[in-house]
């Protein structure tokens, strides 16, 4: 059986995950997401296959006649951005999109492969050539599978790609995820109704406003666990989680694994 590990980087985040055959809803969060299946007990996904989700998106995972053992490699949006732009793949005014939802490719599943590998063997060094190895990844898959979708509402913040229009109530999210924020608070800061900008921000982001916040209190909280030593109630309450219960409700529902499992699996 596959056990949990996780390594966090400021660039990206890998974690091997089981699936159980009852299948699961992977919440969408704020990085690019490949989920890569090490062995799969569900007909909707074969073995070697990658799902790929861009920042916002979900990824459903139907029920299966056995567990499914996947490889999951976030890229953090400005890591993708700044590797885009050195390859001169990037324009400003432009948004870098997954062209498909799932791919079956021998060279993408060669590197991913060889990544999982590593984690499992953990020789001298595997720190460094894993490193390595995403750095190739993410060149590889901006060739081969990333659209560039050009928009004159699109720019670049210092969060990443956003919708002009959004801009200042996603970077607001980020600057007030640690305290209680509500839907009033956030719509303010662009200056419009709840009503309509719930509308508009499940609209350009496929997210509801609540989720988008869960994700990014989610990827902060993950950080402080691997690079800090502070208690799990201290991490939740800097990330907006007053209630120990209410955060390990909403981090298992967004990974898997309750905080102190996450923690112990990135030792």
């Amino acid at each position: 059986m596959l056990q949990a590990r996780i390594i966090v980087e400021t660039q990206f985040t890998l974690e091997r995950r089981v699936i159980q055959r009852r299948g699961a809803e992977l919440l969408p969060q704020t990085t690019y997401q490949l989920f890569y299946f090490i062995n799969s007990g569900t007909t909707q996904f074969s073995t070697q296959t990658c799902a790929l989700c861009n920042p916002g998106e979900a990824l459903l995972i139907e029920k299966g006649q056995d567990k499914s053992e996947i490889l999951v490699v976030s890229l953090a949006a400005p890591f993708l951005i700044e590797t885009a732009t050195r390859l001169n793949f990037f324009r400003s005014g432009s948004n870098l999109l997954f062209s498909q939802p799932q791919v079956q490719d021998q060279k993408l599943s060669a590197v991913l492969e060889v990544i999982h590998n590593e984690m499992v063997e953990s020789a001298s060094g595997w720190r460094e050539i894993i490193k390595s190895l995403v750095h190739q990844l993410t060149v590889y898959v901006l060739r081969a599978h990333v659209n560039l979708k050009r928009s004159e509402e699109l720019e670049l913040s210092r969060v990443g790609i956003v919708d002009r229009r959004l801009r200042r109530a996603i970077e607001f999210m980020h600057d007030n995820c640690g305290r209680e924020l509500t839907l009033t608070e956030i719509a303010a800061s662009v200056y419009i109704s709840e009503f309509h900008f719930a509308r508009l921000f499940k609209k350009i982001t496929g997210s509801t406003p609540h989720t988008y916040l869960a994700a990014i209190r989610i990827e902060r909280a993950r950080k402080m666990l691997t690079e800090t030593d502070l208690a799990i109630t201290e991490i939740g309450a800097r990330v907006g989680y007053n209630s120990q219960s209410h955060f390990t409700k909403i981090f298992r529902e967004a990974t898997g694994m309750t905080p102190h499992a996450f923690r112990e699996a990135a030792q």
